[in-house]
């Protein structure tokens, strides 16, 4: 990675793009760090600090979350948006068509995907600042909907500039704009948090405990990081032969080439998902002060919240986890049915002439496609799975409160990869030696 890097900055272009992009990562971080007017931070602080279910939102957000900035609602807008316009693109024909037309169709799915952003950005900034202020949370020293409707334009200005930072990067920067605004953010806690995990379990321990917590703490952290490496990187190869035809006296074709499936072919989206559809009732119910109390749907609550498992005070509410599990099984499979059609893959491999070696064309290999996707699609589930949990339940029993976890390690791991991948390509373009230079 450090000589990718170093040859890199060799390249002027290459240098410009990554001298640009850091640039616009300052001006994210300094956004994240302005208060929204009419807000006291302290009081949001002690807020978050005291409510279950905020804390994976606040570590996507790099802390702008808590500390209620105008880059509060972050780029999650913008993720969301294009989710559900992959959703709508296969629901809706005239969708898919434009997705077709090849640039003109991309350029206008975009178009449409950056207003159902502002939009989505608009009604969360409208929730939040109606149930901050019903709560008291927020200051006003004139008109209460003065206020409200300044925090309200504040928020979503700072989302849809958040949306043209990571536009600009993909085209002016390295690439993948929106994916590294939201991992600049996540790293921005993990000093913070290892700064806590220090003080929990090395700070005022004697010298041969806390070199043991700094090993234990270190390899954990390394042997989760090498999984997501191996889980990012793994892909099942299904051979494709392509048949021999005459074109005129040249005889042309009959390269063979593979189909490569991911082993994980949703990434980290079936862990986003099922943690936004558990965290979601939890949140609304810190908003307006519910779930306290020790009736049904507090206990359910409590089992939704990620900072109740493997608590040793209250194993009941590990139930969650169960739940946790089958969400992400389940988003993982539907999430790779809308983003790959085995029937439309053999289709095109037939009328291009192309066969998987001992399978017929048509129907039978959409079938094997499907039997193998399957397969993979599980263990790539188990994987996240794994990632997922682990630091929840370092968490729950040595109470090792950080922010980050399988998800953020994710994201991180995927992107930086990523976005290596992308400066390489970018360095071969413009320094190509060819064979005849040495």
């Amino acid at each position: 990675m450090l000589e990718t890097l170093r040859n890199a900055f060799k390249i002027k272009d290459v240098r410009q793009r990554i001298i640009f992009t850091f640039m616009m990562l300052i001006v994210v971080r300094i956004g994240c760090e302005l208060p929204v007017p009419g807000v006291d931070g302290s009081v949001f602080k002690d807020f978050f600090s005291s409510s279950d279910g905020l804390g994976f939102f606040d570590a996507l957000t790099g802390g702008s979350f808590e500390n209620m900035s105008v880059f509060a609602l972050n780029i999650t807008p913008y993720i969301t948006s294009s989710i559900i316009m992959q959703l709508l693109t296969i629901a809706i024909p005239k969708l898919e068509e434009m997705q077709r037309d090849g640039e003109d169709g991309r350029k206008k799915i975009v178009a449409i995907t950056r207003y159902v952003t502002i939009a989505l950005a608009l009604i969360e900034a409208i929730a939040l600042t109606i149930s901050f202020h019903r709560g008291g949370k927020l200051t006003s020293n004139g008109p209460a909907w003065l206020s409200i409707v300044m925090i309200i334009t504040a928020l979503t200005a700072g989302s849809a500039i958040l949306m043209w930072i990571g536009e600009r990067i993909t085209e002016k920067g390295v690439g993948n704009g929106i994916s590294i605004v939201l991992t600049i953010n996540i790293l921005s806690r993990i000093p913070q948090d290892l700064m806590k995990l220090f003080e929990q379990f090395v700070k005022g321990k004697t010298y041969a405990v806390g070199t043991l917590s700094v090993l234990v703490i270190a390899a954990i952290i390394a042997a989760i990081v090498v999984f997501v490496v191996l889980l990012q990187g793994a892909e099942r190869r299904i051979p494709v032969q392509y048949s021999k035809k005459m074109q005129g006296r040249k005889q042309v074709g009959g390269q063979q080439t593979h189909i490569p499936l991911k082993v994980n072919t949703g990434g980290v989206i079936p862990v986003i998902f099922a943690q936004s559809l558990m965290q979601t009732p939890v949140i609304i119910a810190s908003l307006f002060g519910a779930g306290n109390g020790n009736g049904f749907w507090s206990k359910v609550l409590r089992g939704l919240s990620q900072s109740n498992w493997f608590n040793t005070s209250q194993w009941g509410s590990s139930w969650g986890v169960i739940l946790y599990i089958v969400l992400i099984i389940a988003f993982a499979f539907f999430y790779t049915q809308i983003t790959f059609n085995p029937l439309e893959v053999a289709n095109n491999m037939k009328r291009a002439g192309g066969f998987i070696p001992g399978i017929r064309p048509g129907k039978p290999t959409s079938d094997y496609l499907t039997s193998i996707l399957n397969y993979i699609v599980l263990i790539g589930a188990v994987g996240l799975m794994i990632v997922a949990i682990i630091p929840l339940f370092f968490n729950g029993i040595f109470g090792a409160s950080v922010s980050f976890g399988g998800t953020s390690i994710i994201i991180i791991v995927g992107v930086v990869i990523e976005t290596l991948k992308q400066i390489e390509s970018q360095m071969r373009v413009r320094y190509y030696k060819g064979f005849l230079n040495d």
